[in-house]
């Protein structure tokens, strides 16, 4: 099938209107009109209903968007391979959620890249579904997620803990205080909304709730509060006194997983990078 049909698709479906969809993808709206009746007539059925302004995936276009996002990815993947083949190099695609890239991935990149000498690198941003659903259809090579997935087919191993510390934008005694007012609550995985949960009873609701540990921060620095964030995030701001640790709270730590396909052609290459990333422990840590 062409892809150039399914990028229409997902454009539309991404935008909800096909004027911006065909400003975003450079041409003209009828243009992207018919590829999605092409689309849609290739499939039988229809994608989109259409009333007035409001366009909606039918129940056909919800199963076809995971469907389409694979088969773009498989097709990169495929001109990333081939391209690389041409250069004598390997690549290889790492995915993690937005918060552990905040956490700690991000950090770890320039190892990498100046480690691994003749391989190219993808980094991606997804959440733990996805991530571990292109793992399965072989579009992604390794996944670091905070709650290990439980799949036959993926090998899944513990590569460090990382610390979550409470911080506020003013001196606290204790958390009931840090979360009185503007406690941003950042999704750090199932394990710690859990015992979140379980240690804060009777805390005030958070004024926002993120996936990404780099938008609490902001918000923390431009407009004060609390939340808990990884050492690499908070250090210097500590170190500088303009966030403090609150004394009382506990200190959170989260198991982070890496999963890849346990019959992997990589194998070797992802059990290295996940040596290089377990060489740099201490980095998570507040000193």
């Amino acid at each position: 099938m062409d892809t150039e049909l399914l990028k229409t698709f997902m454009e539309v479906s991404r935008t909800r209107h096909f004027g911006r969809a065909a400003e975003n993808l450079y041409l003209t709206q009828s243009a992207v009109s018919f590829r999605v009746r092409q689309l849609e007539g290739l499939l039988g059925v229809e994608l989109f209903s259409r009333q007035r302004n409001n366009i909606r995936l039918t129940p056909a276009g919800e199963k076809l968007l995971p469907l389409a996002e694979s088969s773009v990815m498989l097709e990169q993947r495929i001109r990333q391979e081939v391209a690389t083949a041409e250069g004598m190099h390997e690549q290889i695609s790492l995915g993690a959620t937005p918060n552990l890239w905040d956490a700690f991935l991000q950090d770890q990149l320039s190892v990498l890249m100046n480690t691994l000498d003749g391989v190219a690198l993808s980094a991606l941003a997804h959440s733990s579904g996805n991530l571990v659903r292109q793992i399965a259809e072989r579009t992604l090579d390794i996944a670091f997620v905070f709650d290990a997935p439980k799949a036959e087919e993926l090998t899944t191993v513990a590569v460090m803990d990382i610390p979550l510390y409470l911080v506020s934008s003013q001196p606290r005694e204790d958390w009931q205080a840090a979360l009185e007012k503007h406690y941003v609550l950042v999704d750090w995985g199932t394990s710690f909304r859990i015992q979140h949960a379980q240690e804060f009873k009777g805390a005030n609701p958070p004024l926002l709730q993120t996936n990404t540990g780099r938008i609490a921060l902001d918000c923390l620095l431009t407009n004060g509060g609390a939340a808990y964030l990884p050492a690499n995030l908070i250090r210097q701001h500590v170190h500088d006194g303009r966030l403090y640790i609150v004394p009382d709270a506990s200190v959170v730590n989260r198991t982070v997983y890496a999963s890849f396909q346990a019959d992997s052609g990589r194998k070797t290459l992802i059990e290295t990078i996940i040596g290089l990333i377990r060489e740099q422990l201490s980095d998570t840590e507040l000193q």
